[in-house]
């Protein structure tokens, strides 16, 4: 993606970032499963619970609740940490990387205007994955 793109260009770009993912037959995350997927990939490690509400300036409770979705599909995983067994982990996993790896693909081609987004299946797993067309 492009740091030269304007305000209009950037939101051009979310929209159909969002609507490659709306349009799929992946993962429907929320706002904030979605804001914490990416700070766990972006981000330094380890992530803890309450790193990540700190850093979101939200609540752990609603930490815990997106990781729970993220947990199910396999996104992002929770594991105690052995150094402090009342501190809880959040690791990242292949198929998170995967999803990522897709999603700034899809924002790549938006930011350059030449395709069509959207998502498709996959090859091989069948799982959808994002593409351009």
């Amino acid at each position: 993606m492009t740091s030269h793109a304007n305000p209009d260009q950037q939101i051009g770009i979310l929209r159909e970032t969002i609507v490659a993912l709306v349009r799929s037959d992946g993962p429907d995350l929320s706002a904030r499963q979605l804001a914490v997927l990416l700070t766990v990939y972006l981000g330094e490690g380890p992530h803890t619970v309450r790193g990540l509400a700190a850093d979101l300036n939200v609540s752990k409770p609603a930490i815990t609740r997106a990781l729970d979705r993220l947990g199910e599909l396999d996104l992002a995983r929770r594991k105690v940490d052995p150094a402090d067994r009342r501190s809880v982990l959040v690791q990242r996993t292949p198929k998170g990387t995967t999803f990522l790896r897709d999603l700034r693909n899809v924002m790549v081609e938006a930011a350059k205007g030449t395709a069509e987004v959207r998502l498709l299946p996959a090859q091989g797993n069948g799982e959808p994955a994002l593409r351009a067309v």
